[in-house]
C-alpha cells in the first residue's frame, strides 16, 4: 500500500492545510531544523510506517512524480538498491527545462568528480529525487548526517561505502518561478562541504581519520 508523508519544516504558507486537506501524513517541526533534517523525521516516519521502498522528492514540482514507478521497480527486481531521477541527460535538455548555467557547471563538476572517486556511473548525483530499498536506510547511519543540503550527498557516499547498488533513470529538468533554489552562496558552501565529505570518506576507508558517518548501526 502506497503512502505519502509530506514534513512540514515550519513553513508559514498553507503547507500544512493543503496537505491535510489531501490526506496525506503530515509531521511538522516547530522549527526550522534544515533540509536535511526535513528527511531525517520523513524516514524513521516511513521505516516505523512499515516501507520497503521510500522515495523522497522535492515538492516544488521541479521532478515528474510519474517517473516514480520506475524508480521503484528497479529496486523491486533487485536490480539497485537506491535510485535517481537524473536531470541532466544532455546539456541543451537541462537548459531548455530552466536550470541556471552555474547550476550546470557545478552539477557536472561535483557529478564527475564524484563518479570517478567512487567508482561510479551516475548521470548526477545532485537530483532530489530518489527511491532507497528499506535495507539501505536501515544500514546506513544517516541519523548522523548534516541537517544541511549536504545531507543528499552525504547518503550518497554512505550508499556506496556499504556496498549497495546505485543507477538512475533520466527525468526532464523543470525550473519554474515558484521551484525552490538555493542561492550561488549556498550552493559554494554546498559544493564544498560535498568535496569534505568525499576526502573524509577516503581518509576512513584509508584507516588514517575514522569517520562516523562510514560506521555502520550494529558497529
Amino acid at each position: 500500500m502506497d503512502q505519502i508523508i509530506l514534513c512540514d519544516d515550519a513553513s508559514t504558507d498553507k503547507t500544512v492545510k493543503v496537505a491535510e486537506s489531501l490526506g496525506l501524513t503530515v509531521l511538522r517541526h516547530d522549527r526550522n531544523r534544515g533540509y536535511g533534517a526535513n528527511q531525517k523525521t520523513c524516514y524513521r516516519e516511513a521505516l516505523e510506517q512499515g516501507g520497503d521502498i521510500v522515495v523522497m522528492i522535492h515538492p516544488d514540482h521541479q521532478y515528474d512524480a510519474r517517473v516514480a514507478p520506475l524508480l521503484t521497480r528497479f529496486i523491486e527486481l533487485d536490480i539497485c538498491d537506491v535510485m535517481f531521477g537524473n536531470r541532466v541527460r544532455t546539456r541543451r535538455e537541462a537548459f531548455r527545462g530552466g536550470m541556471p548555467a552555474y547550476k550546470y557547471v557545478f552539477n557536472r563538476f561535483l557529478t564527475f568528480i564524484e563518479n570517478f572517486i567512487m567508482g561510479l556511473n551516475l548521470g548526477e548525483t545532485h537530483s532530489g529525487f530518489r527511491a532507497f530499498s528499506r535495507k539501505v536506510l536501515e544500514t546506513v547511519p544517516w541519523e548522523k548526517n548534516s541537517d544541511d543540503f549536504v545531507f543528499d550527498q552525504q547518503m550518497i557516499i554512505q550508499a556506496r561505502h556499504f556496498g549497495f547498488r546505485l543507477g538512475d533513470v533520466p527525468v526532464p529538468a523543470r525550473y519554474e518561478k515558484d521551484s525552490s533554489s538555493i542561492n550561488f552562496q549556498r550552493s559554494a558552501v554546498y559544493g564544498l562541504s560535498t568535496l569534505w565529505t568525499l576526502l573524509r570518506w577516503i581518509l576512513h576507508c584509508w584507516r588514517v581519520w575514522p569517520c562516523p558517518l562510514f560506521v555502520g548501526k550494529s558497529s
